[in-house]
Parts: structure tokens; C-alpha cells; sequence
């Protein structure tokens, strides 16, 4: 079974949880491109939703798969936010933002009675760190954050990330420093530390946040993960 036959059968697994009428923030990454079309084509048959958006682009995609999007600020909270993650620990810790969206992805997930993570086996370590862990920061003095990053001693390099040769500017005009960490020993004490530092705006590390998540394999076995039971 391919990446993409794996990831859409995931996706189906979780657009069966999204019932009619309901509310539901929707994520970013590939495997959440796949709900999305999934969900699109759920509305044709009928059902009826409104979707959160974590970025412009995932807003795009609901917007041409006929999803009906709305704002965070005009609803009290949201029952359940689909995401997706770039690193997922067995401790209920994840790496986020290798798209660029982790800022309102942490809102959106924050805001929500239940967070639900989508992947295929691959994102799954027992530790986090070789993924690059993207913190978000602003454009002035961004150096003096990358210096300070550095300093704190987890991280031993970072690297502004670029697209297309220039320097991604996130939905909410920050900048994204792509810190090597190689091994993160203590995501608690890495995410405060990180917090603490004048220019940082949110880390790619969501702690605690997710309740379940639903995992896709080879062999077309999909297992779901109680993370807060």
C-alpha cells in the first residue's frame, strides 16, 4: 500500500467521525488534504458541516472541495479539531509546523474539547528531535532570537526557513527558525525555555493537546491511540 493510499484510507477512517451539523476545526499537511477532499465529497451526498481552518491554505482547499468555513472568534468552542503531526511520541507530545501553520494550529486545538492526530506509521518515534522543531518568531531582531535559541543549549543549530529562495512568511507575517535539536530530552522544559525568549511567538510543540490519534500502515491496519485516558 502506497503513502497516499494509506493516508486516504486514514482519512476516511476519520471523516466518519465528523457527524452531521457538527463544528470541526480541520488541520493542514497531506494527510488532512485527503479528509478534506473526503469531507468534500460527504457534503455532495448531503452532509452538513462548518470547518475551523488552521491556515489560508487548508481555508483554499475546504473552500473548493465545497466545505463551508468559518472564523474561531464566532463560535464559544469546538468539539473536535483533525489534525495532522509531523513527530508523535508514545507520551502524548508532538512536532508541529513543518507546513508553516502551527500558531493557529495550536489555537484551533486549544480552543477544542478534543484534538484528534492523523498520520501514517512513519510519524511515529519514541522520541522527538530529528524532525526539526520549527519555532515561530517575528521579523524584528529575529538574529538575537536565533543567538538565544542556541544559548539555552538544546537546540545546536537553527536555520531561517525558505521557499522558493526566499524567507517564509507564515499567514500571520512571522518567520519560522527550524531548530536542530537531534534528540529532545525534555519537551516541557525545551517549550517553556523557548517561551521565555523576547520574539519567540509559539513553538511546533504541543504537549498534552491531543486525545487521540489515528494511526495508518503498510499493511492497511489502522490503529487508534488513546493518548488521555
Amino acid at each position: 500500500m502506497s503513502r497516499d493510499e494509506i493516508k486516504k484510507k486514514v482519512a476516511v477512517y476519520a471523516a466518519d467521525l465528523v457527524k452531521q451539523g457538527m463544528t470541526i476545526g480541520i488541520g493542514s499537511g497531506s494527510t488532512v488534504y485527503w479528509l478534506i477532499e473526503e469531507l468534500g465529497n460527504r457534503i455532495k451526498q448531503g452532509l452538513k458541516i462548518t470547518v475551523i481552518p488552521t491556515s489560508r491554505q487548508t481555508a483554499e482547499l475546504a473552500g473548493k472541495a465545497g466545505i463551508p468555513v468559518s472564523d474561531l472568534n464566532n463560535i464559544d468552542k469546538l468539539l473536535l479539531t483533525i489534525d495532522g503531526a509531523d513527530e508523535i511520541d508514545p507520551h502524548d507530545r508532538l512536532i508541529k509546523g513543518g507546513g508553516g501553520a502551527l500558531l493557529q494550529e495550536k489555537i484551533v486545538a486549544a480552543a477544542s474539547d478534543q484534538l484528534f492526530i492523523i498520520a501514517d506509521s512513519s510519524k511515529l518515534v519514541q522520541q522527538l528531535g530529528k524532525f526539526p522543531l520549527p519555532v515561530e518568531v517575528i521579523p524584528f531582531g529575529y538574529k538575537q532570537v536565533e543567538q538565544r535559541i542556541i544559548a539555552t543549549g538544546f537546540c545546536k543549530k537553527t536555520s531561517l526557513r525558505k521557499k522558493n529562495s526566499e524567507v517564509f512568511v507564515t499567514d500571520h507575517g512571522h518567520y519560522m527558525l527550524d531548530c536542530d535539536c537531534e534528540k529532545i530530552h525534555d519537551a516541557s522544559a525545551l517549550n517553556l525555555t523557548l517561551h521565555l525568549i523576547p520574539g519567540v511567538v509559539e513553538t511546533g510543540l504541543f504537549i498534552n493537546m491531543a486525545h487521540k490519534g489515528i494511526i495508518g500502515y503498510e499493511g492497511g491496519k489502522i490503529e487508534v491511540i488513546d493518548f488521555q485516558v
